[in-house]
């Protein structure tokens, strides 16, 4: 039996492909154009627990900073 992406809890990429393929960009039933908006920001909320929080709370402390200006720090030096 074929898996139904759309109830699907664990979705794939490439599971709605055909779907997406399939709609025409100038229905506006489907495509809404909105102008960009420069100020927009995008927020991630982390959750650590356990062994790895007690360890960020400590580079923290050692930084002198916060645990969000850390973690930042941290994805930053990863890429």
């Amino acid at each position: 039996m074929a898996k139904d992406p759309w109830t699907d809890p664990d979705p794939q990429p490439g599971d709605f492909d055909a779907y997406l393929e399939s709609i025409d960009s100038r229905d506006p039933r489907y495509v809404q154009l909105h102008e960009g908006n420069p100020d927009a920001k995008v927020k991630f909320v982390v959750n650590v627990e356990g062994e790895d929080a007690t360890r960020l709370e400590q580079l923290a402390l050692e930084r002198g900073k916060d645990i969000d200006e850390v973690v930042a720090d941290l994805v930053r030096d990863a890429a």
